[in-house]
This record gives C-alpha cells, sequence and structure tokens, in this order.
C-alpha cells in the first residue's frame, strides 16, 4: 500500500490550476496553426491570426488565455493500492484550487448557491470526479471550464432506432443553436451510451483527449472525422463571422446502454479548451 500526504495533492492541482489557465497544450496549438493555415476565409483567417497572437502573448506575459478562467472540473484517477494521509482528500482538491486561483491572479467565477448567487472569492468548490483503477499512482486532470461553452452543450436521449446520420444531426443541432456563444473555432466533446448523466461525463472527458488522438474504436473514429465534417459545412466559422473552421476537432467517448436507449451528449468547449495533467 503506498501512502501518499494529501498536500501533495493540493500543490499539484494549485500548479495545473495556474498552468491550464496560461497554457494551451502543444496539440491544440498545431490544430489551430492548421486551421488557420487552411481558412479560405479572409475575415476567418485574419481572426485565427489574432486567436495565434492571443496564445503566444498569454504565454510570454504569463497571463490567462481566456479572462474566463473557468470553474475548476478535476478528474482524479486513484490506484487501489494508494492511502491517502494528511487529512481529507477532497478538503485538498479545494485548497489547491483556492490557491491556485487566489496565487495565480485567476478571476474567481463560482456562486456558491446556484440561486442566491453570491461569490465565493476563491472559485471553490470544484467539480470533482473520482475513478479507482488498478495500481499504486494517483492522475490528477485539472480541466479549467468557461461557462460561454458550458451553457451552449445539450443531452438528446435518442432512441435505439435513431440511424448514423440521427446522431450526427444531433450534434450539429447544438452546435447550429449554439452559434458564437461559444467563441468558435470551438472543440467538440460527444458522449454516445450509459445513461442521462453518465452520457455528460463521458462528453466532459471526451474534451480532454488531446486533438491528434483519434477514439481507438475504428467506427467511432471515423464518426468523428465525419460529425467535424459536418459541423464546418454550418459555416459558423470563427468568431461567428462565417468560414471553414466553425470546429477544430470532435472527440467522442462511449459506453454501454440499456436495450431501449441511446443517451448523446454534446459538450461545446471554446478555441482555448483547457486541460492539464500529473502523474504522483
Amino acid at each position: 500500500m503506498r501512502e501518499i500526504n494529501v498536500s501533495a495533492v493540493a500543490e499539484a492541482v494549485k500548479k495545473l490550476c495556474i498552468d491550464a489557465n496560461r497554457r494551451l497544450s502543444a496539440d491544440l496549438v498545431e490544430c489551430i496553426d492548421c486551421a488557420k493555415n487552411n481558412e479560405t476565409s479572409p475575415l476567418g483567417k485574419r481572426i485565427m491570426c489574432d486567436i495565434r497572437d492571443n496564445i503566444d502573448a498569454a504565454n510570454e506575459l504569463k497571463i490567462p488565455i481566456c479572462q474566463d478562467t473557468g470553474m475548476a472540473v478535476i478528474f482524479v484517477d486513484i490506484g487501489q493500492e494508494v492511502h491517502f494521509v494528511g487529512g481529507s482528500l477532497e478538503e485538498a482538491i479545494n485548497e489547491g484550487v483556492r490557491r491556485g486561483y487566489t496565487e495565480g491572479l485567476l478571476r474567481k467565477s463560482v456562486v456558491g448557491d446556484p440561486i442566491l448567487r453570491v461569490n465565493t472569492n476563491d472559485n471553490t468548490p470544484a467539480i470533482i470526479h473520482t475513478r479507482i483503477v488498478d495500481g499504486e499512482k494517483v492522475k490528477i486532470t485539472v480541466a479549467p471550464k468557461g461557462f460561454g461553452s458550458e451553457n451552449m452543450s445539450g443531452v438528446r436521449m435518442l432512441t435505439p432506432a435513431a440511424t448514423r446520420e440521427d446522431i450526427i444531426n444531433a450534434v450539429c443541432d447544438v452546435v447550429k443553436k449554439a452559434g458564437s456563444n461559444p467563441c468558435p473555432p470551438m472543440v467538440i466533446g460527444v458522449g454516445i451510451g450509459g445513461d442521462f448523466e453518465y452520457a455528460a461525463l463521458l462528453s466532459k472527458k471526451a474534451l480532454c483527449r488531446p486533438a491528434d488522438v483519434r477514439n481507438g474504436d475504428q467506427y467511432y473514429a471515423e464518426l468523428e472525422k465525419d460529425m467535424l465534417a459536418a459541423v464546418n459545412k454550418l459555416g459558423i466559422g470563427p468568431q461567428g463571422f462565417g468560414g471553414d473552421t466553425t470546429a477544430l476537432y470532435v472527440n467522442i467517448e462511449k459506453y454501454a446502454t440499456h436495450i431501449a436507449g441511446l443517451p448523446v451528449a454534446v459538450n461545446i468547449g471554446c478555441h482555448v479548451t483547457r486541460h492539464k495533467s500529473e502523474e504522483l
């Protein structure tokens, strides 16, 4: 049994919160560069150049890429041979978020009650998803999620009679309704299967997969490709001004489901879909 002090978790979460908000992952930057070079709309290309300049400026000046530094979504894969010591794991994660957003001078956007709307002033509590896995390591992924894009997401409870085209159309309907609100070009996470809430979790996890890694199942890898093509045919374009690049990529995660159901969740990310990971 391996012991890990929760103070190490808090420190890792703090660093990941700051880093994720300041530096975009290399795979997504490369994807943006490719879209910039291939964009045929003159206005769309200029916007893509501005987006690229903004990424470089944030990196050089050590400031957030986007003013909406998001609600902290934390995925923790816990090896079953790990025993946490030194306090509460949940409290340590929130302490890491608190320190990350305070010391990193990140915008604090969380209200403690969804109706009374009083800001907690430290961006806690975080959204925490834990999973028990084999081994004696802990993998922490911090995915700050802005709500300009989050608000545009949706879940469709399709029937098993739905065709492949119906599924693609369901994703396109969500994107079409979103329009320019999520600051396109978007990153689109799709969860297929499970039940109502698990499909949504799958779609959020899909946003954390690198831009250059396709689904391991060839059928779903092809579906990702076809969904991306269909979304880009909508012509919404960079920042909603029209063009070839409405979305940068589509990631699908799937799970088993009930014989009577076909849940499809679409979690939209903006062009600064952020996530950083560390293994303890």
